[in-house]
């Protein structure tokens, strides 16, 4: 009995020792970064520019895992109902984590109950694009001569209840006017159509606009956000344009999936928001036209509730659904 005692004792010392310790070992394999989207993305773009210095502060390699459909859902709840153990994270965004609760009627996760929020990346407005051969240099101009030519203008999407679709429906919405909306797999493929002619207008994150914007294949019209953005100082807002009160941004952030040890959490937290604090990161992603955040756990878990909260007005005002 006195052996058995001492022998228990050993084993609860055992426990309390290997715990930090094993704590201390955390990364000791690669990491998945699960983006819900097509490659050629802002989201997708911001992992990529995130997963090297992760994988170098890390000393594990970092994958990024492009998983694509129904609006940023599948990929979203393949990393809810993974292992929280912290080597699979979501690059979250303002679809998966704002919008699609209430454009679905069943997401196949719960956006604040499935997931640890690791921090928010960066924030970007939006930018109305038209195909050069769009006659039109404002956001008026586009709303007169789509109104004169009802149907006949295509305005594309990165998919169905993606934040670019719920842009463009509340856009129509707010102007009466009547376009066809066209989903695609990711921002990329509308993008190339954009630039083909295929379609004629497309409301794109401005980071993923820009290099496009360079090279003059499309023109710009207005911002989204309610202010002018750095960026691109002379392009006005949708609102000063002609369409008092509307805004709609985007916003990037990392996520683990519920259960995950909250020292993982945060060391993934420090880790992440030193990266984007460098001035190599702050300005590439101001350039891009994006606004760098880098908060805590907890800033980005209320700006998740905020979100979710705003977007079923917005949904429910504009009376937008998926196709």
């Amino acid at each position: 009995m006195k052996a058995f005692k001492i022998l228990s004792a050993m084993a609860m010392a055992s426990l309390c020792f290997t715990s930090p310790a094993q704590a201390d070992t955390y990364p000791s394999q690669a990491i998945r970064l699960v983006v819900p989207y097509a490659a050629g993305g802002t989201s997708d773009t911001i992992a990529r520019l995130l997963s090297d210095r992760m994988a170098s502060a890390l000393k594990v390699p970092v994958v990024v895992e492009n998983r694509a459909g129904a609006g940023g859902n599948i990929g979203t709840e393949q990393v809810a109902r993974a292992k929280p153990d912290g080597y699979t994270m979501l690059m979250g965004v303002v679809a998966t984590h704002g919008i699609n609760a209430s454009l679905y009627k069943n997401i196949g996760y719960d956006p604040v109950k499935d997931f640890e929020p690791v921090t928010l990346i960066a924030s970007t407005p939006s930018v109305v694009l038209v195909h050069p051969s769009v006659p039109a240099n404002s956001v008026q101009e586009l709303i007169d001569y789509a109104k004169k030519n009802p149907g006949k203008l295509n305005v594309g999407s990165s998919g169905n209840g993606s934040s670019h679709h719920l842009a463009g429906e509340l856009f129509k919405s707010m102007t009466g006017v009547d376009m066809m909306h066209i989903p695609y797999k990711g921002t990329a493929a509308a993008q190339v159509d954009l630039i083909a002619g295929e379609i004629q207008v497309l409301i794109d994150t401005l980071p993923g606009a820009m290099p496009h914007l360079k090279s003059g294949k499309v023109r710009a019209l207005a911002v989204t956000s309610p202010e002018r953005d750095p960026a691109l100082p002379d392009l006005p807002t949708v609102a000063e344009a002609g369409v008092p009160g509307y805004e709609v941004g985007s916003w990037y952030g990392l996520l683990f999936p519920a259960g995950t040890p909250k020292d993982i959490v945060q060391r993934m937290n420090s880790v992440v928001v030193e990266i984007v604090n460098t001035p190599e990161i702050k300005q590439r992603l101001i350039d891009n036209g994006a606004t760098p955040v880098a908060n805590t756990p907890e800033e980005f878990a209320a700006h998740i509730k905020s979100e979710l909260k705003k977007w079923a007005e917005v949904i429910r005002t504009a009376g937008a659904a998926v196709d």
